[in-house]
Parts: structure tokens; sequence; C-alpha cells
């Protein structure tokens, strides 16, 4: 079975991929991310792609139970005559609102080879002692 078969709206979709990379180019000096979010029993992880991106022009805030991930990708020749121009540059920004049970004093990043990794624990659940009542 042929690869078009299989997909028949995949040539579609890279039409519509590249109409949505050329019109966000044209009308946005800015870009965004492609992030991953994930759930285990003890905290939230996510995982932001910045390619190209220096650690220092990355900022990671909260504030008001809002996660907040902005920076900026500078472009390297400025100066040169370019002939084709499909990358992103500039600035970027993804908020995100955290769920309740978030510990935020206890969030962890880490940036390597393009990839910010972001690690918000849940708050430990507190063990309830059951505590009989006496009538009187």
């Amino acid at each position: 079975m042929s690869y078009f078969l299989a997909h028949p709206f995949s040539a579609a979709d890279d039409i519509f991929k590249q109409l949505n990379q050329s019109l966000t180019k044209q009308f946005s000096d800015s870009w965004m991310p492609a992030v991953d979010i994930e759930e285990s029993d003890h905290f939230f992880a996510i995982k932001a792609e910045l390619p190209g991106v220096k650690k220092e022009d990355v900022n990671i805030s909260i504030d008001n139970d809002v996660l907040t991930v902005q920076g900026e990708k500078k472009s390297e020749s400025k100066d040169k005559k370019r002939h084709r121009e499909e990358c992103f540059y500039g600035s970027f920004s993804r908020s995100f609102s955290l769920p309740q049970g978030v510990d935020t004093s206890e969030v962890e990043a880490h940036y390597d080879d393009g990839v910010l990794n972001l690690t918000l624990p849940k708050v430990k659940e507190v063990e309830q002692k059951k505590t009989q009542i006496k009538i009187k």
C-alpha cells in the first residue's frame, strides 16, 4: 500500500503547515515553541522545544498560578543575503494556568540541547487523622 493511500490528507496537511508558517512569519515577530505536558502521581512535567535559543535568553516565572516561559531566538546572520528563511526568530511566550495542588516553591528547570524541562511537584498530601468525638 502506498503512503498516499494510507495517508490521503498528508499533502493537504503539508500545505496547511506551510501556509500557517508563512502567515505566522508575515504578521508576527514572535513564534510559539512546541510543548508537551505530562502528569504523574507526584508531579507535572513540561517539556518545551527551544532549538537555537540560548539558556540566558529564557525567562520562567509563576504569577498568580500562571506559569510563563518567554524568551527570544536571535538570528545569527543579519548582514547576509538570505535565499530562504524557514526558521523562526524573535520573541516567544507561552503561559499555562497551573492546576490546584502544585507546589510552586519547589519547581525545577533544566535546559539542555535546546530542550527546557520543568518539573512541577504536587503538594504532598497531609494524612488526615481520624478522631472519634464523644457526644455529651
